[in-house]
């Protein structure tokens, strides 16, 4: 059996990290590897290949950036191609990414049957390309492996025929646990940026609808200028970032630590000791809990519901600076952890579990 895998964002090879290596155990499973390109930058995309130990991809679309629909367009053309020379049972996609999209909507129009890890997520919020996305996908899928119970009632109240969905748990997870003791010998991120545990914030920014709009952008960076004076701030600055920071004509001062994007290792690391995490990644709020580390997510919304309902994460959207500082100095210095910490996310074998649903297809 041939499986097409599509990933091209960050987020997706740390899940096909995982992913990969349960399905090339199983007999009879051939992955074909696709990158879409879609995060082209060697700190976004190749590290992790490095890092992960994610084999090398079979194929590199090398579509890069450009707008939803140009990128998904070009996307849409190169992986029906793709799977037109490889004929593939299953097409296999991650998240809520333009890859995707692309890489579901080119097996849909083919009649090659799609899975789909990370099902069952809503923000609903459809201004979200990320939302748009991952409708779209769970609605042409015919595997939707669901991380968590919301996510499966959320493909409930849609319709979706549950004998297509397979509540699994979450691969972000599994890679948490994979990955933990590799990232505490390997990364030298403290040492290197002078940090000790638990005396720094870390921040995120990386979403179209804080990116894009100036008085979100900014109210969310003078917010972390003003508490990088009473303690460490550090921000990996994702390029969409420090690209629209520049046209704002926005000037870090002196406290605030805006640092090139890190590998996976390195990311753990930095997750892990932080004092508070603030984020607009989906990902990054899972990840803070899985560390047990107080969130911030700088959203109206999350898809992550059950997170903010376990006392773990707190919405708080970046509309006024002042407002958005003393949220994030009262969790600083107030937060108190939940009880119970509830395992929210499976019990770490979801790549496992997905790879024997599709090799028993």
């Amino acid at each position: 059996m041939k499986i097409v895998t599509v990933i091209g964002a960050r987020p997706q090879f740390i899940k096909a990290a995982t992913v990969s290596r349960a399905l090339r155990l199983m007999p009879g499973l051939r992955e074909i590897l696709v990158h879409t390109g879609q995060h082209y930058d060697r700190n976004m995309s190749d590290i992790f290949f490095d890092e992960l130990e994610i084999p090398r991809p079979d194929i590199h679309l090398g579509i890069g950036s450009g707008s939803h629909g140009a990128q998904t367009g070009q996307m849409l053309e190169a992986i029906e191609r793709t799977i037109l020379k490889h004929d593939p049972q299953w097409v296999l996609v991650y998240g809520d990414t333009n890859s995707t999209l692309a890489g579901a909507l080119a097996a849909a129009k083919l009649n090659v049957a799609i899975a789909h890890v990370e099902a069952g997520l809503r923000s609903f919020n459809r201004a979200m390309p990320e939302e748009v996305n991952r409708v779209l996908t769970d609605h042409v899928s015919n595997l939707l492996f669901a991380p968590t119970k919301t996510a499966v009632e959320n493909l409930s109240h849609e319709g979706i025929d549950k004998r297509r969905v397979m509540r699994v748990g979450d691969v972000m997870f599994d890679a948490a646990l994979f990955y933990a003791k590799k990232a505490a010998k390997m990364s030298k991120i403290l040492a290197r940026l002078a940090l000790e545990p638990g005396s720094y914030v870390l921040a995120t920014i990386h979403r179209a609808e804080n990116t894009d709009d100036a008085t979100r952008l900014r109210a969310i960076f003078d917010a972390l200028e003003k508490l990088s004076r009473e303690v460490h701030v550090v921000v990996p600055i994702h390029p969409r970032t420090r690209k629209a920071l520049s046209k704002l004509g926005w000037r870090a001062g002196k406290g605030l630590r805006l640092i090139d994007p890190v590998g996976y290792l390195d990311m753990v690391m930095l997750e892990k000791h932080a004092r508070v995490i603030a984020t607009d990644s989906g990902g990054v709020q899972k990840e803070a809990f899985f560390y047990r580390v107080p969130c911030v997510t700088l959203r109206t919304e999350t898809e992550w519901v059950e997170l903010v309902e376990a006392g773990w994460n707190t919405l708080a959207p970046p509309t006024d600076s002042a407002r958005l500082y003393r949220r994030l100095r009262r969790i600083l210095i107030n937060f108190r952890r939940p009880r119970s910490s509830p395992a929210l996310y499976g019990t770490g074998d979801a790549s496992v579990r997905i790879a024997r649903h599709l090799h028993n297809r």
